[in-house]
C-alpha cells in the first residue's frame, strides 16, 4: 500500500493533457468508488481528485462555450480568458 501513496497525491498534483483525459479519468475514478472496494483514505483521495478533474472539466467547457459565443456573433478572434479579468 506505501507505493499507491506516492502515486495518488502525485497524480492529485499533475494537470490532465486535456478535457477528454481528464473525463476518462474521472470515469475511472467514478467506476472505481462505485465499486466499493477502496479504503477510506483511498476514497478521500479519489473524491479529492474527483474534484479537480470536475473543476477542470468545467473550465475547459466555459472556456468553448465563450469561444462559441464570439464566432457566432461573427467575430472571429481568438478568446482570452483574460478578457474576463479586466472588467
Amino acid at each position: 500500500m506505501v507505493p499507491k501513496k506516492p502515486s495518488s497525491s502525485n497524480a492529485t498534483s499533475s494537470q490532465p493533457e486535456s478535457f477528454e483525459a481528464a473525463s476518462a479519468e474521472l470515469e475511472k475514478i467514478v467506476m472505481a468508488m462505485e465499486a466499493g472496494q477502496m479504503s477510506l483514505e483511498a476514497s478521500l483521495s479519489a473524491y479529492q481528485r474527483g474534484a479537480e478533474l470536475l473543476q477542470f472539466c468545467q473550465d475547459k467547457l466555459q472556456n468553448a462555450q465563450q469561444q462559441v459565443r464570439v464566432l457566432e456573433a461573427g467575430k472571429l478572434k481568438n478568446f482570452n480568458r483574460s478578457d474576463s479579468d479586466e472588467s
